[in-house]
């Protein structure tokens, strides 16, 4: 009994012991060479992670926990257009950066506050947006010309910016590859064909003076070897007239020993003599002569080959400085066209800002007066249109009425007129009385504004006095006389009108005792005047 509790106890403890190292080797965790091992969370001192690479470490549960920085290299593509350098040309520069997370220990703990498990693509976009901000700044600090030529000094500038940023994150930067360096405005095409332009001037230069050296190298070795040849020709042919001379006068000598053992032939041996040095003299002037005419030879030859190797020197000479004014010429046209794209590329430039800045807003201005204007002008016709037609419409309604009323006051005359047929006169008159009001109330209302309380009419019935003595009318008898001889002229013009009056505004009469026989309004007898006596009823 015991010793089955003494077993259960020791395989407790076994099994215990087993858990124990089960746990251990599963919390024991080894890292990668190619990752970080960042183990976070309660890890001593002030540090908020600790980071491993290429060795172990125990992780402690509850307290810490783990994860891993991947070491391989992420490649960032760079599409940078349009990128203002120092002198204001915009750039295009595609290039490729390659970075990865540095095992720098401060780098290290950079890249495990910053990018612990974030994805690849978040990281790329996070040193791409870093990587583009830095190449625009080093690009501006340079201008175009160190920008082609001075690459060294470019890398150097991106490689310092670039990685000195993107430590800030815990990346380091591996490879940068500038895949091409293109402008908009073509400068840096102008630039290379400068460059090639001038080589091969600088070519050509080189080819014409090796070709002038030739010339005239070959012209001195062919003057040189004519006045060798020349001199040579000279000795030789005054050897051989040494030669002779020794000669004849070696047989002089024997002949002249012959004659002098013969006495008869002393005058014939001084006759030979002569004969003799005569023809030796003539001799020698012939080979004189001959002697000159080839040195003269020789000399003009030697001349000849001297100026003709001049003529050469001086065409190659010619042809030197017409080549080298072509450079120049090229290379100015091409410094020419150089500095026009430049300045064209400048006034777009600034053709874009002023754009941009001032003409842009005065186009919104104008855009939005022009659309005020045509929506206040159609306002405006549709309104007019509206007014015209209600107008259209309000005289078509007013003519309609007239033509109604006309229409009616036409039947009403032709019935007027059919009713008096029996007496066509009737009918003028009729309408003069109808209008009659009318007229009446125009005179009135000239009269109408006039306040007046009262009329009085003060008439004593008597006349003044006049010059023969008779009493004359008073002012109302002269008020109806004036009234009575207004008659015959209204009479007049309703005869011409053919409008018959009525009677009681009375009737013109013809007059006996007139002598012109003109009609004379009926006078009645003047009143009898009135008595003022206060006795009369």
């Amino acid at each position: 009994m015991g010793n089955a509790i003494v077993l259960g106890i020791i395989g407790l403890a076994a099994f215990i012991l087993l858990l124990v190292i089960l746990f251990v080797v599963k919390q024991y965790k080894r890292c990668p060479s190619n990752m970080v091992l960042v183990k976070y969370g309660k890890v001593g001192g002030n540090q908020a992670a600790k980071c491993i690479h290429g060795g172990a470490t125990f992780v402690i549960p509850l307290f810490q926990s783990y994860s891993y920085l991947r070491l391989e290299p992420i490649v960032i593509e760079i599409p940078l257009e349009g990128a203002l350098s120092l002198n204001n040309i915009r750039v295009n520069v595609p290039s490729t950066f390659t970075v990865g997370v540095s095992t720098d220990p401060v780098l290290m703990n950079n890249a495990a506050e910053r990018l612990l498990n974030l994805h690849v693509q978040a990281i790329r976009e996070q040193a791409q947006d870093i990587i583009l901000g830095q190449l625009r700044l080093v690009i501006a600090t340079l201008s175009i010309e160190e920008i082609n030529k001075d690459r060294e000094k470019f890398m150097s500038l991106i490689n310092t910016n670039v990685a000195e940023e993107i430590n800030k994150i815990g990346l380091e930067l591996i490879n940068v590859n500038i895949r091409d360096i293109t402008d908009e405005s073509g400068y840096i095409v102008a630039i290379g064909r400068r460059a090639a332009a001038e080589a091969i001037n600088r070519a050509k230069v080189e080819v014409a003076q090796q070709d002038r050296d030739g010339a005239t190298g070959e012209a001195l070795a062919n003057r040189e070897r004519t006045v060798s040849v020349a001199q040579e020709s000279a000795a030789a042919t005054e050897g051989e007239k040494a030669a002779e001379q020794q000669q004849r006068v070696a047989v002089a000598k024997l002949e002249a020993d012959a004659i002098a053992g013969e006495v008869e032939s002393k005058r014939d041996q001084e006759i030979s003599i002569a004969e003799r040095e005569a023809e030796t003299i003539a001799a020698k002037k012939r080979a004189e002569q001959e002697q000159r005419i080839q040195v003269a030879g020789a000399e003009a030859l030697a001349v000849d080959g001297e100026n003709t190797s001049s003529a050469t020197i001086a065409e190659s000479n010619a042809k030197l400085a017409e080549i080298r004014a072509e450079a120049r010429r090229r290379a100015d046209v091409a410094s020419a066209q150089a500095a026009e794209a430049i300045l064209i590329a400048e006034r777009e430039q600034e053709l874009a800002r002023l754009g941009k800045e001032q003409l842009a807003p005065q186009e919104i201005e104008k855009q939005r007066i022009e659309i005020a204007a045509e929506a206040e002008a159609e306002k405006t016709r549709r309104e007019a249109r509206g007014d015209a037609d209600a107008t259209l419409a309000k005289y078509v309604a007013e003519a309609e009425g007239v033509r109604k009323v006309l229409e009616a006051k036409a039947d009403g005359y032709r019935q007027l007129v059919e009713a008096c047929a029996e007496n066509p006169q009737v009918a003028p008159t009729l309408l003069m009385i109808e209008k009659l009001p009318e007229l009446v109330a125009e005179q009135v209302k000239a009269i109408q504004n006039l306040k007046i309380d009262k009329i009085t009419v003060w008439d004593s019935g008597r006349g003044e006095p006049k010059e023969n003595g008779r009493i004359g009318r008073g002012s109302t008898s002269d008020f109806l006389s004036g009234l009575i001889g207004s008659l015959p002229p209204v009479h007049e013009l309703a005869e011409q009108a053919g409008i018959e009056l009525p009677t009681v505004l009375g009737k013109v009469r013809e007059d006996a005792d007139n002598n012109d026989g003109r009609r004379q309004p009926y006078t009645p007898p003047p009143a009898p005047p009135a008595s003022n006596s206060p006795d009369a009823d």
